[in-house]
């Protein structure tokens, strides 16, 4: 279990950041919840969770969230940049705002974020962990910009950690598919849109959280919490093919996603 330590949680009012936080309340902890909706933090112990409504997209509100959580916590043993959002579409549009607002959420507040931590550290010791996502490995039709966005922040991750600073630790988590409101965020504001058929596999939030939270505590590297994703990574290196069919698949379901949207 980990406990007395003063972490910030970004994306916590919901998904694998809020069956995080379930978890880490149960230790001696002191926690800054940031999401961009709160409405879920009210009934934690506030003295342990201290609710922020927060947009991670912009360098001046990562900065609240670093002036807030001394303020608050006094201290920041653990940043958890868990905040992300997907889109699941066809890429048969031009739109540079869109391709902007999701790798400024996905992949510049977490780089920044570990910017300003190590920068906050100032050789002190501390842990910085980020929700990569299989996707970052694996890319997913459906999920171009959202897969794009992942695999940036493994290539940073994978990067940072060639040169990054001895004081500090980072953990980083790959779920496949989890059975949470991702989804719906998927298709927000397209409310007559509904994903029924979600990418195979799909786990559980409170897996996954037990997971990464268990990967904290022990300080990993990486935290691979479907061990059905990690055989198929080896398969798929062995058998392209059997890549290649799987991806047919998946290609399917979007075909069938964006029939049903033709027929509303």
């Amino acid at each position: 279990m980990i406990t007395g330590k003063t972490i910030v949680l970004t994306g916590a009012n919901s998904g694998i950041g809020l069956e995080t936080l379930k978890l880490l309340v149960q230790g001696d902890n002191k926690i800054l919840a940031v999401d961009l909706n709160t409405d879920k933090l009210a009934g934690f112990d506030q003295n342990k969770v201290i609710p922020m409504q927060c947009d991670v997209s912009t360098p001046e509100n990562v900065d609240k969230i670093f002036e807030t959580a001394i303020e608050k916590l006094g201290s920041i043993d653990i940043f958890y940049a868990n905040a992300g959002f997907p889109y699941y579409e066809l890429m048969d549009y031009v739109n540079w705002e869109r391709i902007e607002n999701i790798f400024k959420v996905n992949v510049y507040s977490p780089i920044y974020s570990i910017q300003k931590y190590i920068e906050y550290l100032n050789g002190r010791p501390g842990h910085m962990a980020f929700t990569v996502s299989a996707i970052g490995k694996l890319a997913m039709p459906g999920y171009t910009l959202y897969s794009a966005s992942k695999f940036a922040l493994q290539g940073f991750q994978q990067g940072f950690r060639l040169e990054m600073p001895k004081n500090v630790k980072l953990t980083c988590l790959y779920p496949v598919a989890t059975d949470t409101g991702f989804f719906k965020k998927a298709v927000e504001g397209q409310e007559d849109k509904v994903i029924k058929e979600k990418p195979f596999p799909v786990q559980k939030p409170t897996v996954v959280a037990k997971k990464m939270v268990k990967g904290l505590e022990k300080q990993r590297k990486s935290v691979n919490p479907c061990g059905l994703f990690t055989l198929a990574q080896i398969l798929f290196a062995i058998c392209p093919p059997l890549r290649n069919f799987y991806w047919h698949l998946e290609y399917k379901k979007l075909e069938r996603y964006e029939a049903q949207k033709a027929e509303k």
